[in-house]
Parts: C-alpha cells; sequence; structure tokens
C-alpha cells in the first residue's frame, strides 16, 4: 500500500486530523509551560513566597495542551474508534482533518504567545508582587483564541455527518 492510498483512507485521515489535534497544542503547551517556569524559577530564587502566583501563571499555557487532548478524543469517539469502528470515506476523513485543524495551529501559538506575556508577567511579579491579577489578566487574554478555535472544531466535530 502506498502513502497515498493510506492516506486517502477516510478513517487513517480522521486519526491523523485528531493525532494534530493533540500534538501541536500539547508541544506548545509543553514550551510554553516550561518557558514560564524558567522565568518563575529565576524569581523564585530570590522570593520563595511568590510561588502561588508564579504557578498560577507557569499552569496558564497549558491549557490548550488539555484543549487539542479534548479535541483529539471527540473524532475519536465520533469515529467509533472505541468501539465499533467503521471505514469512512475519504471525504468524511477531511472533514474530520479540516475540523482539527483550528485548534491544531491556533492551540500551539496561543500558547507559546500566551507564555511570552505570562514570562513578562513573572518579571511584572518580581518587582511589584500585588500584580499577580493583572499579569494574569493579560496572559489569559491570549487564551481567547485558543477558546474561539476549540469551540470552532468542536462544533465541526459534533455536527459532522458520519
Amino acid at each position: 500500500m502506498t502513502l497515498f492510498e493510506l492516506l486517502s483512507n477516510g478513517t487513517a485521515l480522521a486519526v491523523l486530523g485528531a493525532a494534530l489535534a493533540a500534538l501541536l497544542p500539547c508541544m506548545g503547551s509543553a514550551k510554553g509551560v516550561s518557558m514560564v517556569g524558567e522565568a518563575s524559577t529565576g524569581m523564585l530564587t530570590d522570593d520563595p513566597s511568590k510561588f502561588g502566583g508564579a504557578l498560577l501563571m507557569q499552569a496558564l499555557p497549558g491549557t490548550q495542551g488539555i484543549y487539542g487532548l479534548v479535541t483529539a478524543f471527540l473524532v475519536f469517539f465520533k469515529i467509533g474508534l472505541f468501539g465499533d469502528l467503521a471505514a469512512l470515506p475519504t471525504e468524511t476523513g477531511l472533514f474530520f482533518l479540516f475540523a482539527c485543524l483550528p485548534i491544531a495551529f491556533v492551540g500551539y501559538f496561543s500558547a507559546v504567545k500566551q507564555a511570552r506575556v505570562a514570562v513578562a508577567g513573572i518579571n511584572l511579579i518580581t518587582k511589584r508582587p500585588g500584580e499577580v491579577a493583572k499579569a494574569m489578566t493579560s496572559a489569559a487574554l491570549v487564551e481567547t483564541y485558543a477558546i474561539f478555535a476549540l469551540l470552532i472544531s468542536l462544533l465541526a466535530i459534533l455536527f459532522a455527518a458520519v
């Protein structure tokens, strides 16, 4: 079986979409959480009492990975991967693949961009410990776009005709 034949199978295309939906946001979240963790560690060496605020800031870019996993599991359930898996037409597989792309790409990029804002927030908290809420709000605003992408992906998957 050639690579083209394998990828033109609708079920394989749907699983590819689910894999991208999980893979890319999880990669972005891992990168983002590590970026904020590095900045937090520097702050905590000077003042360990700021751990609570630092932990909240570090957790923010991790949510995109969760969104990607939710999307992937929804695809798996929708196509019957955990039960009665049936062969999907190529068109249906392509539909699932394209439905997963919003959260796949926006999830990755928003996690990394949110981490950059969160790192700036860590710098703010370092100098002004009482500004945790402002730092969190700034970082959380970036997540709005990951939520929009999640909604688009989930709605497309939920209403897909299988």
